[in-house]
């Protein structure tokens, strides 16, 4: 599968389908593989890759971090997941193109249009993450990381990496650089001499910048509002994906549809049609 090095990165990436360009944001939190389109949740489900190939070119990669993807030890923000997706865009050499997020892809999604509008030709923002329970559910995911760094040490912390398979979100102690310190032995000796006082300033800050509401996070609303992309808006319906956070988006896309459809009724027929129909109605790129 080809790589890219993006902001100093490798990036992990797959093109596929025939079409105007889809860049699409994985579902899976910090394990978001461009697998996970076809093995997390819902969207195995339904099946929408496998679909939208047919009448997209569809742009799938693992988020930094991720996978097969690069990472580095500093305070990750939502504007470095927007380099890593612009990055690619550039690097293939495509100047606009349609965005999809997945879960809390929706909030990188959403962020590269505030931020690059120019670059956007319209959202599909699926099952958003987002939610006070959300928000709580991150913030103690890494307090229990940030517990064991501290009572064993950043040195466990690889050995327990190393030792096991498991992701973040199975097993917090773990932390967000598990998937690199797993795959670059030079990353992790760097990792495991961080000093104790660095590491905890620099984390317990990453949660607080991108876990910082109890809707979804990543733009703020204040910038959607002023956003004229087109986009269309599928709600979740648990604890990760409140439906509050899609009428959130809502809310503030002004040039939004709103799929007001329960899970349940999102199906392998509906969904994959639901969102063919919307990209068709968009205007090409000029």
């Amino acid at each position: 599968m080809p790589t890219a090095v993006i902001d100093g990165l490798v990036t992990r990436y797959e093109v596929a389908g025939e079409g105007p360009p889809l860049l699409m944001f994985s579902p899976g939190g910090f394990d978001a593989t461009l697998e996970g389109w076809r093995t997390v949740g819902v969207y195995r489900r339904l099946g929408l890759l496998d679909r939208l190939t047919r009448d997209y070119t569809c742009v799938t990669f693992d988020r930094r971090e991720s996978g097969g993807s690069g990472g580095r030890l500093e305070r990750v923000s939502w504007a470095d997941y927007v380099r890593q997706g612009v990055g690619l865009l550039d690097h293939l050499g495509i100047e606009r193109a349609h965005l999809m997020g997945g879960c809390v892809g929706c909030s990188t999604a959403a962020a590269l249009a505030v931020a690059h509008p120019e670059r956007v030709l319209s959202m599909v923002l699926y099952s958003p993450a987002g939610g006070a329970r959300y928000r709580m559910k991150q913030h103690a995911r890494f307090t229990r990381h940030l517990v064991y760094a501290d009572a064993e040490g950043l040195e466990q912390v690889v050995a327990l990496a190393r030792g096991s398979d498991a992701g973040f979100t199975a097993d917090p102690r773990l932390g967000p650089w598990v998937n690199v310190i797993r795959r670059d032995p030079e990353f992790a000796d760097r990792y495991a001499r961080t000093a104790s006082d660095r590491y905890y300033t620099m984390v317990s800050g990453m949660v607080r910048l991108l876990f910082d509401r109890d809707t979804v996070p990543g733009p703020e609303p204040e910038d959607l509002i002023g956003l004229d992309v087109p986009a269309l808006i599928v709600p979740g319906q648990d604890d990760s994906h409140a439906t509050s956070a899609a009428r959130f988006l809502q809310e503030c896309l002004g040039h939004a549809e709103y799929w007001d459809v329960p899970v349940a009724e999102q199906t392998a027929e509906t969904a994959p049609a639901r969102i063919a129909a919307f990209l068709g109605g968009v205007p090409a790129a000029e």
